[in-house]
């Protein structure tokens, strides 16, 4: 072999290495980093900070601890809060501006997810009545409608609430969030998604 072969070989060495090490640190480093990644900031344009990950994931969390888990089925665990996160990530663009009317005559118990929302750059106006949403629909647009069933009294009252939409016109998509939601009775076709589970309205 020519000296000058062996000189272009000792040239590529380092090269080599160096792509060599990257790998390495690449594979050690992969799932660290896609872990990571969904806790990170997110920077948009011209380096302003969107949504910072950290506080959505808290807010999350939060919700579901202060959840009865005991009457929504199986546990939220830490890979569900994962899946919802990777999901936010993802689709925190397109949900920045949206508007949510949320109707619930207990909107305490919401209000981790309210704040979720609002991290996320939505707009999320909260109302306690049916004639409530009424009125804020007459003067607002919204892109969606969260809703409870059970009002006081009235067992039915957010499915009542979706006839008088009906009637009047309204033709936005529900999501009912319920703690006695139950698709074996009939799915009111206004209703887009409904669960008794925090990561489910999300999800959805």
């Amino acid at each position: 072999m020519s000296e000058a072969l062996w000189s272009k070989l000792i040239d590529m060495v380092p090269p080599v290495l160096w792509v060599s090490f990257a790998f390495v640190v690449y594979l050690g480093l992969r799932k660290p980093l896609k872990e990571a990644i969904p806790r990170m900031t997110r920077i948009g344009a011209l380096g302003v900070v969107e949504v910072e990950f950290t506080k959505v994931e808290r807010l999350l969390t939060k919700a579901v601890e202060s959840s009865d888990q005991e009457k929504t089925g199986p546990l939220v665990s830490r890979a569900d809060r994962r899946a919802v996160i990777r999901r936010l990530d993802h689709a925190a663009v397109y949900l920045k501006g949206g508007r949510i009317l949320w109707v619930d005559d207990l909107p305490e118990g919401n209000s981790y997810l309210t704040a979720l929302f609002r991290q996320l750059g939505m707009v999320v106006d909260e109302v306690t009545s049916t004639d409530e949403a009424l009125a804020r629909l007459d003067r607002h647009t919204y892109d969606l409608v969260i809703s409870d069933i059970h009002r006081g009294a009235d067992s039915q009252a957010g499915i009542e609430m979706l006839h008088t939409f009906r009637s009047r016109g309204i033709r936005l998509p529900v999501i009912i969030h319920a703690a006695r939601f139950d698709p074996t009775l009939g799915v009111d076709p206004m209703i887009f998604g409904g669960t008794n589970r925090v990561d489910d309205v999300v999800h959805t």
